[in-house]
């Protein structure tokens, strides 16, 4: 997989503001907010940064977290990083393609992977596939 480079101003011209936030300064969208929330069509989740697919609509699940939920993501789609912000340590999920920040993963899923990719709904574009 060839890696995205862009420079934070190309970042900006591509972006929406808020995208931006999210992506490239780890931000987080308001629970109960996002558009992919309580979205359960079939198709693909994408990078809103890069548009990389990252997850399939079958690994969807509702958490009652406010944000998309997802138990796996695709093969080689995403990396992790711990994050230690807000004096919690997490781990954060990012779009291995362009270092976007997608969210975050827990062990406290309720499907057989036991995983809960938590992801802001801005990080992502959707592909209807039916």
């Amino acid at each position: 997989m060839e890696k995205v480079n862009k420079s934070e101003e190309e970042w900006k011209e591509t972006l929406t503001p808020k995208q931006y936030e999210v992506l490239r300064e780890k931000g987080t969208e308001y629970p109960h907010t996002g558009k992919y929330n309580l979205h359960f069509e079939k198709g693909e989740y994408f990078c809103a940064g890069c548009g990389q697919k990252l997850f399939e609509s079958k690994a969807k699940f509702e958490s009652d977290c406010g944000w998309p939920s997802f138990d796996q993501a695709v093969k080689g789609s995403v990396k992790y990083e711990k994050d230690t912000s807000f004096g919690m340590i997490r781990t954060e999920v990012l779009c291995a393609k362009c270092d976007g920040h997608l969210g975050h993963i827990f062990p406290d899923g309720p499907t057989e992977t036991g995983e809960r990719f938590c992801i802001n709904s801005v990080s992502l574009n959707f592909k209807n596939n039916q």
